[in-house]
């Protein structure tokens, strides 16, 4: 009855607010309007007039914004509503692929095995350890299922075991604001300890003495981890003690330990400047000390092997070069030893020490590999792979005595794959391959990798996929376009299972590897940032239209899709070249560029000053205003639109992409559709758990496919 009367109470408030009503003609549900209260803004003896400014509610609790939102998800059940049917076959379709009772490879670690399973019907994973000795059982460590019983979200960020094996300690997140609890297990006995910390990042770290924890603490405000602090065991988070205070906002903090556990770490990371500060794991109550000083522009990566450090450096190498010197006197830049030089054409990702080998993560030509080198100059070689363009990473590698390497492997054709090469000889030994369920086979997709010529000259590299069978190089197959585009991150093309709905429909999915990520080398990121930035707007189009140009799909079957940083793409695109696309799904978009960025309290400003510019400077505001996707709404005729956002989103706020569906409905001249759907409990990364994240895709599918007449 409480339910009932709280619906109707909604629908009534949403009538009198001027939101959704059906037409009395042409039985079409008007879309919600939002009021328009003028919020004047100046900097740079420049105005802005902001009509949705109201809709900002940090405590996310104001009635009217919460009855807009909600509008505006009744909009699009009603716009919508026909394709659940489509929406359910297509989530019943995703999940089908996956395994149910699906587990990790096993981790060596400390003299246990971890391992992580999923149970039938279960979203989350349940997390256990066995001794590595015969006839050892297996401990459950955490049920997150249990943990998440009744709870709309929960995630548990991270755990840790103390080095004695005795005392487990984890992050949990409720709200998905990213505001982590630290709890701790007795794991003798199975009991919670009483100690709690609330306001952390999920990062945790034991020294050896098994009995103190260094974590960061976060502002609740900005969101901003700034605090490393030292947590006894048995004494309340009160009584915590700093570890150390970054006090430029500027910076993100971090905390690791070393694979041998001797040393704890510190990072510290600008978008422009990075190092690490380090303190002997034995001495947890000693004062951190830089490895190497923080300068302007310098970003290194420190690691230990033995008496030494290796350094990932960009020290007078543009794409990173790497260099070893003595633990003890890493700064004396006379014993630095060069082991891996600067190429211009090879971007060093990372790398991996073991006692014999040095396994390297490159990037040449825009493709990823493996390079393992044996510290004695023996050997060196490349491992080999058959897919024309893949996706390869480290995965855990705990220790440094290992003779073998783990990895992942994965394609657009090629489900994730684990191996252990064994250092010596290059030789893979499958692990796992992820199992895909149904009637899934590779062999009856192709991927290729191309090349499109941006309008400056510049070759994109460009990662397609499609269903040999349903495919013809006519011009006559939908497109699907996902790109990025920031902060230096590669979308590689990895296999997502998710995609077969699609290619076994018809589409060519194709991923742009546009400027602003580092798919080409450290420069490739540099030219997409700051006062570049507009490459990035401009590649995605004109991959679009070479694409069309090389007939890899029609010019009306065109759908665009990002997310984040990705959205503020899609938000730039569709004010530039609105017409080259059919449909775009922008996923919690930053799109309210210049406001957000002249706010200091909100989360992810200060510290991406040197990503996006300072709009408190008139040339970076000029910049970004020319391209910011709120500011740049004008009236002309837009694709259809679903915009997607998380109520407690705490990377992108929820009110940028309210802001901009506001603006689009007030100055769009189109009758094409405009769909925000608003998650009330999810944040940034969508739903929490396995299994529900897959709504939230099928929706997106349903939306595209349904608009050129596919129903199933």
């Amino acid at each position: 009855m409480k339910s009932r009367i709280l619906t109707a109470t909604l629908a009534a408030t949403l009538v009198a607010c001027g939101q959704p009503q059906e037409s009395t003609t042409a039985k079409i549900p008007s879309p919600p309007v939002a009021k328009k209260v003028p919020h004047e803004m100046e900097i740079h003896g420049h105005k802005r007039v902001d009509d949705y400014y109201w809709m900002r509610d940090d405590k996310r609790a104001d009635p009217e914004v919460l009855a807009h939102l909600a509008a505006e998800n009744i909009y699009k059940e009603a716009m919508l509503g026909h394709t659940n049917g489509l929406q359910e076959a297509l989530y019943e379709e995703m999940v089908g692929r996956l395994k149910k009772d699906d587990t990790t490879v096993p981790v060596l670690k400390n003299d246990y095995w971890y391992q992580s399973r999923y149970i039938p019907g279960g979203e989350y994973p349940v997390i256990a350890r066995t001794a590595d000795k015969q006839g050892a059982t297996e401990e459950i460590l955490l049920d997150v299922n249990q943990m998440a019983e009744g709870k709309d979200y929960y995630n548990v960020g991270n755990y840790e075991v103390s080095t004695d094996n005795r005392i487990l300690a984890y992050a949990e997140d409720e709200v998905s604001r990213r505001l982590y609890t630290i709890r701790f297990k007795d794991l003798e006995t199975g009991q919670l300890l009483e100690d709690e910390i609330t306001n952390a990042e999920p990062y945790i770290v034991w020294a050896n003495d098994n009995k103190t924890l260094f974590y960061i603490a976060k502002d609740p405000q900005t969101l901003l981890g700034y605090k490393v602090m030292r947590h006894k065991l048995g004494t309340p988070q009160a009584q915590d003690t700093l570890a150390y205070e970054e006090k430029d906002n500027t910076y993100y903090t971090g905390i690791g330990k070393s694979r041998d556990e001797s040393t704890l770490f510190i990072y510290h990371a600008s978008t422009t400047t990075k190092g690490q500060s380090a303190l002997a794991a034995d001495t947890p109550d000693g004062q951190f000390e830089k490895i190497l000083p923080l300068e302007a522009g310098h970003e290194y990566q420190a690691a230990l092997l033995g008496d030494y450090y290796y350094f990932l450096t960009n020290l007078d190498a543009i794409n990173f070069r790497l260099i070893r010197a003595p633990k003890n006197n890493p700064e004396d830049r006379s014993q630095w030893q060069e082991v891996i030089p600067h190429r211009e054409s090879v971007l060093l990702n990372s790398f991996q020490l073991f006692e014999n080998y040095l396994v390297l993560n490159e990037r040449e030509g825009g493709q990823a590999r493996i390079r393992v080198i044996a510290h004695d100059g023996s050997s060196d070689q490349y491992l080999e792979f058959n897919d024309p363009v893949y996706a390869v990473n480290f995965e855990d590698n705990p220790s440094t005595a290992s003779e073998t390497v783990r990895i992942g492997y994965s394609s657009l054709t090629t489900p994730y794959t684990i191996f252990d090469v064994a250092l010596a000889s290059g030789e893979k030994s499958l692990r796992k391959q992820t199992e895909v369920l149904g009637s899934f086979d590779p062999a009856d997709y192709r991927s290729e990798g191309i090349r499109i010529t941006a309008r400056d000259g510049e070759q994109i590299p460009v990662s397609i996929v499609y269903r040999a069978d349903r495919f013809k190089r006519d011009g006559t197959n939908p497109i699907y376009q996902y790109a990025y585009g920031s902060y230096g991150s590669t979308i590689d093309p990895y296999f997502r299972s998710h995609y077969l709905s699609l290619l076994d429909r018809g589409f060519v999915v194709a991923i742009a590897h546009i400027r602003g990520s580092q798919k080409l080398g450290r420069p490739w990121y540099e030219d997409g940032k700051m006062f570049n930035k507009i490459n990035t707007f401009t590649d995605y189009i004109d991959v679009t239209r070479g694409l069309v140009t090389q007939k890899y799909g029609a010019a009306d079957k065109v759908f665009a899709v990002g997310g984040s940083a990705g959205g503020l793409l899609m938000g730039a695109v569709v004010n530039m070249q609105p017409e080259l696309y059919r449909g775009v799904a922008a996923h919690v978009p930053f799109v309210d560029v210049v406001t957000t960025m002249l706010d200091a309290s909100i989360p992810l400003t200060t510290n991406e000053y040197d990503e996006w510019g300072n709009p408190n400077n008139k040339d970076s505001y000029d910049y970004m205003l020319s391209y910011s996707p709120y500011d740049q709404v004008k009236a002309q005729g837009y694709p259809n639109l679903l915009v997607t956002t998380g109520l407690h989103d705490s990377q992108v706020q929820y009110f940028e992409p309210a802001k901009w569906v506001a603006k689009l409905r007030e100055q769009k001249t189109d009758e094409n559709l405009l769909i925000f759907h608003v998650n009330m409990e999810a944040g940034h990364g969508g739903a929490s758990g396995r299994y529900r994240r897959y709504k939230e895709r099928a929706l997106e599918f349903a939306f595209f496919m349904d608009l050129i007449g596919l129903d199933g």
